[in-house]
């Protein structure tokens, strides 16, 4: 059986996937999960939307699969997917739908909006599922009464107003959400503890061992894909907790280690240029002075 992704190109396709009456607006929706009276297939079935789509979700007897993550949503928890994305739902039996809402936005919908482009500033919506947004009551409570009025204006009359109205509620909503995630990366103190044990641990491995000669300086996509975590949610976190990029802590384990070895070892600037992964010295140099604001070899010599 193929395992290809079922393209869902507008909102009214996902109403009619999920047996719901047509929208009330063709280019923006909001749904309740009770609501439909198809729900997703036992077994495994890919999705792939043309729209953005926000959903809060709680009680779910399925998991979710983005990536190489799967997910339980056994609490409320919001997460977010830009179009293109491939969502894989995976059902082992028949049941009850999940409690929760969905909201659907196309992105002609955001046309001639400022909006259409600073979208795209909300890494939220690149993290993978098991990064999603888990919600204190308050904070569901916050991000239910605006999509309540989001719905409300969509479905009464509209005019000329209605897509200013509605935008300036989606750009609350993302601001609710980036402020909820800052506070999520402070609050889940024992994961976050761990994650930056892992990666501490992984950088020390990876500047001690072969690796670094023979596949040069570690990037963020590597640590990305051995720790499990997408790019974004990782500089976000890391941002939020150190007031440093991905990059500038990869940095940072890289001039400990070139110090270490300027200092404990008789081996030439180029060698340990070499050793510490670069191929051409005077890129070495440079970040070091970049960093320090001295040289690698002012640095050995403040030692002598």
């Amino acid at each position: 059986m193929s395992d290809k992704p079922v393209r869902i190109k507008t909102i009214s396709d996902f109403h009619k996937l999920r047996g719901l009456p047509g929208p009330k607006h063709p280019l923006i929706s909001v749904i309740n999960f009770e609501d439909m009276t198809e729900p997703t297939k036992v077994g495994k079935q890919s999705l792939l939307f043309d729209f953005y789509m926000i959903s809060l979700k709680r009680d779910m007897e399925h998991k979710y699969r983005y990536g190489q993550n799967d997910y339980d949503f056994d609490e409320g928890v919001m997460f977010f997917m830009a179009p293109h994305q491939i969502l894989s739902v995976i059902r082992e039996e028949q049941g009850r739908n999940p409690s929760g809402w969905m909201l659907m936005i196309h992105p002609d919908f955001l046309w001639n909006t400022a909006l259409s482009t600073s979208i795209k500033r909300y890494e939220f919506f690149d993290y993978s599922v098991n990064e999603a947004l888990f919600l204190s009551e308050d904070e569901e409570l916050k991000m239910k009464q605006i999509i309540e009025n989001i719905k409300q204006e969509y479905q009464s009359n509209i005019d000329q107003f209605s897509q200013h109205i509605i935008i300036s509620q989606l750009e609350t909503l993302f601001n609710y959400s980036q402020r909820f995630y800052q506070r999520q990366f402070i609050t889940r103190k024992k994961v976050i503890h761990q994650f930056l044990e892992r990666l501490e641990n992984f950088l020390s491995d990876y500047f001690e061992g072969k690796n670094i000669i023979e596949h040069g300086l570690p990037t963020v996509q590597l640590l990305s894909e051995k720790l499990n975590i997408s790019p974004q949610y990782m500089r976000a976190m890391l941002k939020s907790l150190t007031g440093q990029t991905t990059q500038q802590i990869i940095h940072e384990k890289l001039i400990e280690k070139a110090k270490e070895r300027l200092s404990t070892t008789e081996l030439t600037i180029s060698e340990i240029a070499y050793e510490l992964g670069f191929e051409h010295p005077q890129s070495f140099n440079k970040l070091f002075k970049a960093k320090t604001n001295i040289s690698p070899l002012e640095f050995r010599n403040s030692f002598n």
